[in-house]
C-alpha cells in the first residue's frame, strides 16, 4: 500500500526537492504540492493525503493554522511539520493544532521518509530535544501512583526506545521483534498510560 504525502511550503526549491523525494521513494506517492495554505485548504480535502508535510512560516495564514482547519474537517489525515524554527511557540502551536510530529528541515531524506511512515502507523516523530521540552507545558504530578508501574519491563524498554526519538522498525530491530509486535506495544502502553499519541506517551515517561 502506497502512503499519499501532500506537501505545503512556499519555497520553491524546498517543495521541488520533498516533492522528487516522495515520487522516486517505494511506497510512496505525490498527492500534491502548495505553496500556501490557502490553496492547501482548497485542494487537500480533493486529495485526501494519508501525510501532509507542513511549513510553519507560509505567506498568509501560518502552516499551524491551515492544520487546525484541516484537521477540523479531516480528522483521519495526519500531519507533521516540517520547519527551520525549533522554539517552542511554534511546537506547541502545531501540536495543539493537531499536528502528530515535528521535525526540522534538515532532517536527513531517510529518516524522513521513516518519519512519515511513523506518522501513518500512528506514531508522532520529532527529535529526542524537542519532546524534551514538552515536559514543561504538562501541570505538575499530583503525587498519584505513576501509571507506568503498569507496564511491563518490555513495555517499559519500548517506551524508553519512543522517547529516544526511534522508528518503530528501529526498536523492532534494537528490541529484536517484530514491527507486529511493536504495533502491539504501540495499543497496550497507549491504553496503560491513558495517552492517544506518540508525543503524550513519551511526557509521562518523562515525567516518571
Amino acid at each position: 500500500m502506497q502512503i499519499k504525502v501532500a506537501i505545503v511550503d512556499d519555497d520553491e526549491g524546498i517543495l521541488a526537492s520533498l516533492s522528487a523525494l516522495i515520487e522516486r521513494a517505494p511506497g510512496y506517492k505525490l498527492a500534491g504540492g502548495y505553496a500556501n495554505a490557502e490553496t492547501a485548504l482548497k485542494e487537500i480535502p480533493k486529495a485526501l493525503p494519508d501525510v501532509v508535510l507542513m511549513d510553519i512560516n507560509l505567506p498568509g495564514m501560518k502552516g499551524y493554522e491551515c492544520v487546525r482547519q484541516l484537521k477540523a474537517a479531516h480528522p483521519e489525515v495526519q500531519f507533521m511539520m516540517l520547519t527551520v524554527y525549533e522554539d517552542s511557540d511554534s511546537l506547541f502551536n502545531s501540536l495543539r493544532a493537531g499536528a502528530s510530529g515535528y521535525l526540522l528541515k534538515r532532517t536527513a531524506s531517510a529518516r524522513l521518509l521513516e518519519a512519515i511512515r511513523d506518522v501513518f502507523d500512528g506514531g508522532s516523530p520529532m527529535t529526542p530535544q524537542l519532546a524534551r521540552r514538552v515536559v514543561s507545558f504538562f501541570s505538575k504530578p499530583t503525587g498519584a501512583a505513576s501509571p507506568l508501574a503498569k507496564l511491563t519491563p518490555a513495555e517499559r524498554e519500548f517506551l524508553d526506545q519512543l522517547a529516544n526519538g526511534y522508528a518503530y522498525k528501529e526498536i523492532a530491530d534494537r528490541m529484536n521483534i517484530s514491527i507486529d509486535t511493536v504495533r502491539s506495544y504501540v495499543r497496550t502502553v497507549y491504553e496503560k498510560l491513558h495517552v492517544h499519541s506518540r508525543t503524550e506517551a513519551v511526557v509521562k515517561y518523562l515525567r516518571g
